[in-house]
């Protein structure tokens, strides 16, 4: 850490850095507020999808009864082949976002299979996209969650470290030029007074 210099100069740099400082603060502020407000609502969404996600597996169960028969092969009835995520900007914060999902269905004979295997179809589709969003929205929380941490920990620096040190630097060469500007004052008041005293002996000369 550098040693401060107590100097004018000094000093009218600490007082731009302490300006400076001041005025970053407020807009860090907001953004933590902002994405603390963000953060909550992605926790929200996220605790929503999982609970949604859950629901509609427990909803498949109920309405398709039949599922629990092991000897049906119905593993690979329907197949991801792949998704497209875009971004979505909060708080200056890019998010992903679910644009589309692709599926692969197995092929299969309507007349062979039970009239339910269409239903089933669509359910397992519905629960694979339930289950990515779910899985996005827990992404999209740990993402605000990272920058919030960033951002408070850049106020915290702010508010703890660089305002504080900055005034106290600021008071310290106040101090200091203050005490050299006394001790000025006394050491030419001093150096004056002797150069009277000298004159007046000058002026008097060599006593008789």
């Amino acid at each position: 850490m550098a040693k401060l210099k107590l100097s004018k100069q000094a000093l009218h740099q600490q007082q731009e850095q302490l300006k400076l400082y001041k005025r970053l603060l407020p807009s860090l502020d907001l953004k933590r507020r902002q994405l603390t407000m963000e953060a909550q609502k992605a926790q929200n969404e996220y605790t929503e999808a999982l609970s949604a996600s859950e629901a509609l597996e427990t909803r498949i169960g109920q309405e398709l009864p039949m599922l629990a028969d092991e000897s049906l092969r119905l593993r690979d009835l329907v197949e991801v082949t792949g998704y497209r995520l875009g971004e979505q900007n909060v708080v200056g914060v890019r998010l992903p976002v679910l644009e589309s999902l692709d599926c692969r269905i197995a092929e299969y004979s309507p007349l062979i299979t039970p009239p339910w295997i269409d239903i089933l179809v669509q359910r397992l589709k519905d629960a694979i996209t339930s289950r990515l969003r779910a899985e996005i929205a827990g992404q999209r929380l740990e993402i605000l969650r990272v920058q919030l941490r960033r951002v408070t920990q850049r106020v915290n620096l702010f508010e703890k470290i660089l305002i504080p040190t900055a005034h106290s630097n600021i008071q310290r060469i106040r101090i200091y030029l203050g005490e050299a500007e006394r001790a000025a004052v006394v050491t030419s008041k001093l150096a004056k007074s002797k150069q009277l005293k000298e004159r007046d002996v000058l002026t008097e000369g060599p006593a008789e």
